[in-house]
């Protein structure tokens, strides 16, 4: 059972997912959410906005996309965008975890997650372009949801969300960036 030991070991591991705290609130403010939270949440986001992705896509590939494109983080850390001095090294550290982690699989399973996280990274094939844009757009809904949440900590401006958000939205569901920039909109509107 040396195989079934091997993805026991990654399943163990990848619960420490749990424990990366996230800067964005969970909608009801009661606290900020984790990156295991989050990949699930986008996970659910790819099944329910599906039909507007800017192509065809693979649902499934997309959603295994979701569920791994954040497991680096816990050896990386989260590193939210609204704070640029975290960034520095990040996509090296982000690299290392992924060569890591995915390494305690059986080979061809570890090559496939690595295979898609990079994918996702690149953000090139439909999928990937579908699965960054989700990725943008859920924490763009939280901070509509809890009156400018990270926004309004961060002192962000709507032309930094637009910069950060509209290219990876508007390429892979444009539909999803015009709800999201009326979002924004609406909040940077408020007195």
């Amino acid at each position: 059972m040396p195989d079934l030991d091997k993805q026991l070991a990654f399943l163990r591991e990848i619960d420490r997912l749990k424990t990366v705290v996230r800067l964005s609130p969970l909608i009801d403010r009661s606290r900020r959410e984790n990156s295991a939270e989050h990949s699930w949440h986008l996970a659910m986001y790819a099944l329910v906005l599906a039909e507007h992705a800017a192509g065809t896509i693979d649902i499934l590939r997309v959603i295994k996309m979701l569920l791994i494109h954040d497991i680096v983080e816990i050896d990386a850390g989260d590193v939210p965008f609204h704070v640029p001095a975290t960034h520095a090294g990040q996509a090296e550290r982000e690299r290392q975890a992924a060569e890591r982690l995915f390494g305690l699989l059986l080979e061809a399973q570890a090559a496939e997650f690595r295979d898609l996280w990079h994918e996702f990274e690149a953000a090139e094939s439909g999928d990937a372009k579908f699965a960054k844009a989700l990725d943008r757009f859920q924490p763009m809904l939280h901070n509509a949801a809890t009156d400018g949440g990270t926004w309004v900590e961060c002192a962000v401006t709507l032309e930094q969300v637009k910069s950060r958000c509209q290219p990876p939205i508007e390429r892979g569901a444009p539909a999803l960036w015009e709800a999201a920039a009326d979002m924004a909109e609406a909040h940077f509107r408020k007195p």
